[in-house]
């Protein structure tokens, strides 16, 4: 697939807005549906598509990567990167694996991470970053026209937090630390102080829980 200057970054939503308020956008399909069907569009080359993905899901993304970045302006960046990521890409998504917002998160989180590390091999961030983990991120920003799709965002957001919240201490710092950290389990257990069995068994039992808990997301999403 070729690429050049698509036009479609993460900045250019306001354009994806315009289009939506003039009425040459159809928005009938259920919301995994859709996705599925504007992912297939991308692998054919279609930037119509791709704007539309990023209205869809760049406030998400967008909040992903400041809870990993703490630094909107870096964020920004690793979401531009991660949309053209999506882009090249798109021809390798398998809905099988899960849904179109689950792939644009791990992109997202890859690309955050590897910013984040650029910027600890500069020395611009260190451990007093990795305490705060991805807590106290800025809230999600609303999208202007889809109040049924940001009262979902918003609510699943909220179930994910609580999920988090709910859970033991030691058990939520291993899991920050790895998602939003991006330390192997190896470095958790230095960093923490503790073996590295406390770690995978801390693991094992928060990620239990927050399947069960999320069960039902986890459902809608691979439907």
């Amino acid at each position: 697939m070729r690429v050049g200057n698509p036009g479609f970054l993460f900045s250019d939503r306001a354009r994806v807005n315009a289009e939506r308020r003039a009425g040459r956008d159809e928005f009938v399909a259920a919301p995994e549906v859709r996705d599925r069907e504007l992912v297939l569009r991308m692998t054919q080359g279609d930037e119509r598509a791709m704007r539309e993905l990023v209205h869809r899901h760049g406030d998400m993304m967008f909040s992903l990567a400041v809870a990993i970045l703490r630094d909107p302006a870096d964020a920004h960046e690793a979401c531009s990167d991660a949309f053209l990521q999506a882009w090249r890409t798109a021809h390798r998504f398998d809905p099988l694996r899960g849904g179109v917002p689950a792939w644009l998160a791990t992109i997202t989180r890859s690309r955050a991470l590897d910013r984040r590390r650029a910027r600890t091999r500069r020395g611009e961030i260190g451990p007093a970053v990795l305490e705060t983990g991805g807590r106290g991120s800025e809230p999600l920003t609303p999208p202007e026209d889809a109040p049924d799709r940001l009262t979902e965002s918003i609510e699943t957001r909220r179930l994910v937090e609580q999920a988090m919240t709910d859970l033991p201490e030691a058990q939520r710092r291993v899991i920050e630390l790895a998602y939003f950290g991006g330390l192997s389990q190896s470095e958790i257990a230095e960093h923490l102080s503790v073996p590295l069995g406390t770690v995978k068994t801390r693991t094992l039992a928060a990620m239990k829980r927050l399947r069960d808990v999320l069960a039902p997301l986890l459902r809608e999403e691979v439907a």
